[in-house]
C-alpha cells in the first residue's frame, strides 16, 4: 500500500487490537511494536532497526530522546524520537524486563530491540508482515497496515491542534507538504473551524 494512504484506526479499534494483542503469544513486544507506531510515528523500517542501545542509556533505564541514525532512516537524514510518552515508556518497559529476564547475562544493549521467535532482529518487511497479521487477527479492515499507526499519529496530533510544522519535525518529512499528506481530514474538527472562522 502507498505511503499516507494507509486507513487511520479509531480509538475504539486501537483498544480491540491492543486487546487481542495481550492474549497471544509474545504480547509485551507486539504492545511495544504498535506503541512506536501509533504513538511515536515511526516507521517499520526504523523500528525495525532499532538496537536496544538506542533506547536505554548506560544505567540500563529508558532515554528521554533517542535518534534515529541517517542510515536506517528514508529521508536520510538523523532525527530526534520523543520517549517521553507514558504509556510508551510502560509498553518499552514491560518488553525490555521480560527480555532481560528470559536471556539474563545474554542480553546485549547492542542487539536488536524486537526480536522474532528466532531471536534475530526483523527486517522491514518482515515487521510489516507481523503487523499486517495481527491486524488482521483483530478484524481489521484490509486497508490497515503498518503504515495506519504512523498516519494515525499524525493526523492525531494536527487534530488536537498540534501545529503542522511540529509534526513534519516528528516525522521526520523534509517538507510539511509531506506531512499534509499523511493527515486525514476530521468532519467533525472541520465544523468547529468553520463555525469559528468569524
Amino acid at each position: 500500500m502507498r505511503e499516507g494512504k494507509a486507513k487511520v484506526l479509531t480509538d475504539s479499534e486501537i483498544n480491540r487490537l491492543f486487546k487481542i494483542i495481550s492474549v497471544e503469544r509474545h504480547a509485551n513486544r507486539n504492545h511495544a511494536i504498535f506503541m512506536m507506531s501509533i504513538a511515536l510515528g515511526l516507521r517499520v523500517g526504523e523500528i525495525a532497526s532499532l538496537r536496544v542501545s538506542d533506547v536505554l542509556d548506560d544505567r540500563g533505564e529508558l532515554k528521554d530522546v533517542f535518534q534515529i541514525i541517517k542510515a536506517n532512516s528514508k529521508t536520510n537524514k538523523n532525527r530526534e524520537v520523543y520517549l517521553t510518552n507514558n504509556r510508551v515508556r510502560r509498553s518499552l518497559g514491560k518488553y525490555i524486563e521480560e527480555r532481560q529476564l528470559l536471556e539474563g547475562v545474554a542480553f546485549h544493549p547492542n542487539s536488536y530491540l524486537f526480536q522474532s521467535q528466532k531471536g534475530n532482529g526483523f527486517t522491514g518487511n518482515s515487521l510489516q508482515m507481523l503487523m499486517k497479521r495481527i491486524c488482521m487477527k483483530t478484524g481489521l479492515p484490509n486497508s490497515v497496515s503498518s503504515h495506519s499507526g504512523r498516519r494515525g499519529f499524525a493526523t492525531k496530533l494536527i487534530s488536537q491542534g498540534i501545529d503542522i510544522k511540529s509534526v513534519s519535525v516528528l516525522m521526520g518529512h523534509s517538507n510539511i507538504s509531506q506531512t499534509a499528506q499523511y493527515v486525514e481530514t476530521n468532519p467533525d474538527l472541520l465544523k468547529k473551524v468553520a463555525a469559528g472562522a468569524f
